[in-house]
């Protein structure tokens, strides 16, 4: 058994240690996985994938994934993936089907199994349960000749691939099965238009669920909104700026639709003795950037960083509805 204290006689620094280029090894095996896999999409492959994301688009059921060992591990994952972008999806482990989960698969769904081998034994009830009561499966293997492979409906079959060590544990292996899954979901919420939007309503929590907030969830409305008509004097728009907190105030017309902005930067570009008095109208910016309450926050801090302004006032049409700054959407967790 390896020595567990045993240490590199090369510093951690040197890219030529042991450690550095067995990793090298790894990813470049790994790299050259999924390489193949691409090679194989643009060929025999392509075929297939086409047929399995038809077949998993037009179920009315949900996608059943199985598998055992790290290919069960994959498929936990792939699982997920697809829930998370919109098809409904979960993971049956392969040895517990035969113990009663087989009951939680029903005629609507599809099974999309995997194994690298395609001769997983734990596989076998599962397999004939399907083609038993025809339910759909979809094989996931590097050989269309296995067990598993001939009984699918659709095989997936992927490039055989060295493993990064001594051709034996699971590795470039597992991230091509991990690749051909996160291929298949993404051009399945592709090809069903899913968009950031239902994106946004399956992962409400969390640094997603924040990259996925909309400014009307941030926005200041109704009296907090900075706002003063053409004409004010230059003294009441400092009232309001001040009094609001948002080194702004936006000018509307009889309308009530936003025709300009005054800023700090205004003030101080206007700096003279009367400017008290001076109407709003020769101090404002026209025409400012704006943006709708259903725009992400996301989206809103671009402009603002690209703007370098620190808030935006939010119009429906052109009636300011909102106002949302810098301060609110970083507390949002949004960066």
């Amino acid at each position: 058994m390896a020595n567990p204290k045993a240490r590199a006689s090369t510093s951690v620094n040197d890219p030529t240690s042991p450690a550095i280029e067995s990793a090298l090894r790894t990813l470049e095996a790994e790299a050259g996985g999924v390489t193949a896999l691409a090679a194989a999409l643009k060929a025999d492959l392509g075929p297939a994938f086409v047929a399995a994301v038809e077949r998993i688009r037009n179920a009315k059921g949900r996608l059943i994934v199985t598998g055992l060992g790290k290919s069960g591990h994959i498929g936990r994952k792939i699982a997920a993936t697809f829930a998370s972008t919109g098809t409904p999806s979960f993971f049956v482990h392969a040895s517990e089907a035969s113990h009663g989960d087989l009951g939680m698969i029903t005629a609507d769904d599809v099974i999309m199994a995997l194994s690298w081998s395609g001769e997983t034994a734990e596989l076998k009830n599962l397999i004939n349960y399907s083609r038993r009561f025809r339910i759909g499966l979809i094989a996931v293997t590097c050989d269309a000749q296995s067990t598993l492979g001939a009984a699918a409906d659709i095989a997936l079959t992927l490039p055989k691939a060295r493993e990064a060590w001594h051709n034996l544990a699971p590795t470039t292996s597992s991230v091509m099965q991990l690749a051909i899954g996160d291929a298949l979901a993404v051009a399945l919420l592709e090809s069903r238009g899913f968009t950031a939007l239902d994106f946004s309503a399956l992962h409400p929590s969390g640094k997603l669920g924040a990259m996925l907030k909309f400014v009307r969830d941030l926005m200041h409305k109704d009296a907090a909104v900075p706002v003063k008509p053409l004409g004010t004097k230059m003294s009441d728009a400092l009232v309001e700026m001040t009094s609001k907190g948002f080194g702004c105030v936006g000018i509307v017309d009889t309308r009530g639709d936003i025709v300009g902005i005054v800023t700090d930067g205004d003030l101080r570009r206007h700096m003279r003795p009367d400017l008290m008095t001076a109407s709003v109208d020769d101090v404002m910016t026209k025409n400012p950037k704006t943006i709708g309450p259903d725009m992400l926050a996301s989206e809103a801090l671009e402009i603002l960083n690209a703007s370098q302004i620190t808030a935006l006032i939010v119009t429906q049409g052109k009636t300011p509805v909102g106002i949302v700054h810098l301060h609110d959407i970083l507390r949002a967790g949004v960066v």
